[in-house]
């Protein structure tokens, strides 16, 4: 009966992993899809080769933050598993069905913390990775922002007295490796998050020999389920973030990617898991912005910040909720 329970728990995860990347592929592809670089099927097929090769190139120090630093690892218990999951999975339907680009990161986070706390009490929170992932929140956008603003300042005072068109042309092949970074880092960040939940479930189990250490199925398995979750898309989401918050131009996709880039490559190389969704929509409002004020429709932006906060505490609801159903049945 537990080794039937522990499958059906990493099947769970897996899907979360699979919606993850359902939900968030509008936040790899967007830019490209709405300079009509690429056609959207296109689009996700090149995001979810640069999903799943991310494991190639980034460590696990996400995963570990999620494994062992947002609750009290020796808590972890099949119950609790099953309320961070199914708070997480709600919230991406729920979210995902609106066309709201929220957090799936967050989601997870939160039903952890919801789950952890139903079972054991509030003493069960590690404030420290909680502290760094919740502020995630503000400085990952606000980063997003900042870099993608200095980017189109720089770039338009460089190309100035360049011909328009033949800076289109330019960055329209830019725009391929720019897509693929930004892909490549949410890759990075966001497949972590899974591998965390079953590594710390298999801990539990005491599956795992010589301490907390992600197995390489493990890693292979959830880098397949976001690939495959980029490449089924998630489109009522890319038509909010590629084209109503602002137009974006080549030039302009190429400043956003490369800011949201940079920002997610930053935070997997300190182990801090955070939204690619905060990241990309900070980034595609500062590329607005620096065109003027007016181009970004700042009442889509307002309703998607909105979403960010209520995310967390909204999960982390259905997670205790979960824990305790779990419980009757």
């Amino acid at each position: 009966m537990s080794d039937t329970l522990l499958i059906g728990l990493i099947a769970t995860a897996l899907l979360f992993d699979f919606l993850n990347g359902l939900h968030d592929a509008a936040n790899s592809i967007a830019t490209i899809v709405s300079t009509r670089v690429l056609a959207p099927r296109w689009a996700v097929l090149w995001a979810a080769f640069f999903n799943f090769i991310a494991f190639l190139v980034f460590g696990l120090s996400v995963a570990k933050t999620i494994g062992t630093g947002i609750v009290l690892p020796q808590i972890i218990t099949d119950q609790v598993v099953f309320g961070a999951l199914a708070g997480a999975i709600a919230w991406n339907i729920i979210t995902w069905l609106a066309g709201i680009p929220s957090s799936s990161s967050h989601a997870l986070v939160g039903g952890l913390v919801g789950a952890g706390v139903a079972h054991a009490g509030p003493a069960v929170i590690l404030w420290q990775g909680l502290g760094k992932t919740a502020g995630a929140i503000f400085l990952s956008p606000a980063l997003g922002l900042v870099l993608a603003l200095f980017l189109m300042s720089i770039l338009s005072w460089l190309l100035a007295k360049a011909n328009p068109a033949r800076v289109d042309g330019v960055f329209r092949k830019v725009q391929f490796f720019s897509a693929s970074m930004y892909s490549l880092g949410h890759g990075g960040n966001d497949a972590q998050k899974t591998m965390g939940i079953i590594t710390a479930l298999l801990f539990a189990h005491g599956a795992l020999k010589g301490g907390f250490h992600v197995p390489l199925w493990v890693v292979l398995c959830c880098q397949t389920a976001m690939a495959l979750g980029t490449l089924f898309g998630g489109w009522r989401i890319v038509k909010t973030m590629g084209s109503r918050i602002t137009h974006l131009s080549p030039f302009q996709g190429v400043c956003a990617e490369t800011a949201g880039s940079i920002t997610l490559f930053l935070a997997t190389g300190l182990g801090i898991p955070v939204s690619t969704t905060h990241t990309i929509t900070g980034a595609i409002v500062g590329v607005g912005a620096a065109k003027r004020a007016s181009a970004v429709r700042w009442n889509v932006a307002k309703d998607i910040v909105l979403a960010w906060f209520v995310t967390m505490p909204a999960a982390a609801l259905i997670g205790a909720a979960a824990y305790f159903v779990y419980g009757w049945l």
